[in-house]
C-alpha cells in the first residue's frame, strides 16, 4: 500500500496521466499532480482527496515546477515518487521548424530534467523516479521524427540519471508504452475499435493498451516490489518490440508464396 507516500506527477492531464493519480490515490498515497490544461486540472482536482493538490502550469517554468515540488513535499519534506508524463506530438520530420524543435525538447526532456533536479533534494534512499518515454524512442516510424528522438533522449537520461542517483539509493526508469488508447488516437481515428484495428497491425495482442495498463506499471517501478530496478526501460507495447520487419506476417498475407 502506498499509505502517506507522495508522488509529483507532471503531464497528469492525459489519460495515462490520470489513470497514475487514480491508482496512486487508490492505494492510499498523495499525489501532487500538474498540467498545462486547466480543464484536464480540474478532472484531477476530482480525483485527490485536497483539489489544490491539481495544479495548472507550464513545465518550461522552473519556478511552477519548483512550486509543485515543494508542495508535494510539504511539511514532511519527503517525496516518494516523481513521475514526468508531459508530451507533445508537433512533428513535421526535417521540415521542422527551429524553434519547435526547440519547444518539443523543452516540455518532453528538459522539463523532465528539471523536475528531477528540483525533486532531488525530498528523495530519500528507496525513492524512484519514472519517465514515460515511449517505443517511438525505439524504433522508426512513418510520420514521426521531433517526437522520437525526444523520447529517444528520456532513455539515456534515465540511464544516466540512475547512476547520478545509485549512491542514495534512488531508483531511476522509463516506461515505454506502444500505442495507447488516448485523446489524441480518439481525434485520429475516432473510435476505440477503429483505434484497435489499426494497433492489432503491428502489436501481437491485437489493440491499443488501456491507459490503465501504462499506469500499473509506473505503480510498480514506483513501489517496494521494484525495489532493485533501476536505469531499465519497462516496455508495456503489447509486444511490439518484439516484432522483426516481417512484422504480423502482412507481407506473406499480401505477396503469398507461389506454389
Amino acid at each position: 500500500m502506498n499509505s502517506e507516500r507522495v508522488m509529483v506527477l507532471t503531464g497528469g492531464g492525459s489519460l495515462i496521466g490520470a489513470a497514475i493519480v487514480a491508482g496512486w490515490v487508490n492505494e492510499g498515497g498523495r499525489v501532487v499532480a500538474a498540467d498545462c490544461d486547466r480543464d484536464a486540472v480540474d478532472a484531477i482536482a476530482e480525483i485527490v482527496p485536497d483539489p489544490a493538490d491539481a495544479m495548472a502550469g507550464d513545465v518550461r517554468d522552473d519556478g511552477f515546477l519548483d512550486a509543485v515540488v515543494r508542495r508535494a513535499a510539504g511539511t514532511n519534506g519527503r517525496i516518494d515518487a516523481v513521475v514526468s508524463a508531459q508530451a507533445i506530438f508537433d512533428d513535421a520530420g526535417f521540415e521542422t521548424e527551429r524553434d519547435l524543435w526547440h519547444t518539443a525538447f523543452d516540455i518532453n526532456v528538459v522539463s523532465a530534467a528539471r523536475l528531477t533536479h528540483l525533486a532531488s533534494p525530498f528523495l530519500a534512499s528507496g525513492s524512484s523516479v519514472t519517465y514515460i518515454a515511449s517505443v517511438s524512442g525505439r524504433s522508426s516510424q512513418p510520420g514521426r521524427m521531433v517526437y522520437s528522438a525526444t523520447k529517444a533522449a528520456l532513455l539515456i537520461l534515465a540511464k544516466t540519471g540512475a547512476q547520478a542517483l545509485a549512491s542514495r539509493g534512488v531508483r531511476v526508469n522509463t516506461v515505454s508504452p506502444g500505442w495507447t488508447w488516448s485523446r489524441n488516437i480518439e481525434r485520429r481515428y475516432g473510435s476505440r475499435e477503429r483505434a484497435d484495428s489499426f494497433a492489432a497491425e503491428f502489436q501481437p495482442l491485437g489493440r491499443m493498451a488501456d491507459p490503465e495498463e501504462v499506469a500499473e506499471a509506473v505503480l510498480f517501478l514506483a513501489s517496494d516490489r521494484a525495489s532493485f530496478i533501476t536505469g531499465t526501460d519497462l516496455a508495456v507495447d503489447g509486444g511490439y518490440g518484439a516484432l522483426g520487419p516481417e512484422a504480423l506476417g502482412q507481407a506473406h498475407q499480401k505477396v503469398p508464396v507461389i506454389s
